[in-house]
């Protein structure tokens, strides 16, 4: 088995784990884990020329941690 095939399915778990906090309310553990799980798949789509898949996850990455950094900046006001 290819090294970045070993990262992919690590990424994925991560990306599940990361949800599963996301849903029970550990919401900056959750998008921390899912960050990291999709950058760890990020060589096998590389490597895969799957360039739809890769910016989408940035795009969706990129969303989502602007919505955390809004949380974090408005909460309490």
């Amino acid at each position: 088995m290819k090294f970045d095939v070993s990262l992919r399915i690590t990424g994925s778990c991560l990306v599940i784990v990361g949800w599963v906090l996301i849903n029970h309310t550990y919401t900056t553990e959750g998008v921390l884990v899912t960050l990291l799980g999709d950058i760890l798949a990020l060589p096998w789509l590389i490597r895969l020329k799957s360039w739809d898949m890769a910016v989408m996850v940035g795009i969706m990455h990129g969303v989502t941690i602007h919505k955390l950094a809004q949380g974090w900046f408005t909460s309490g006001s």
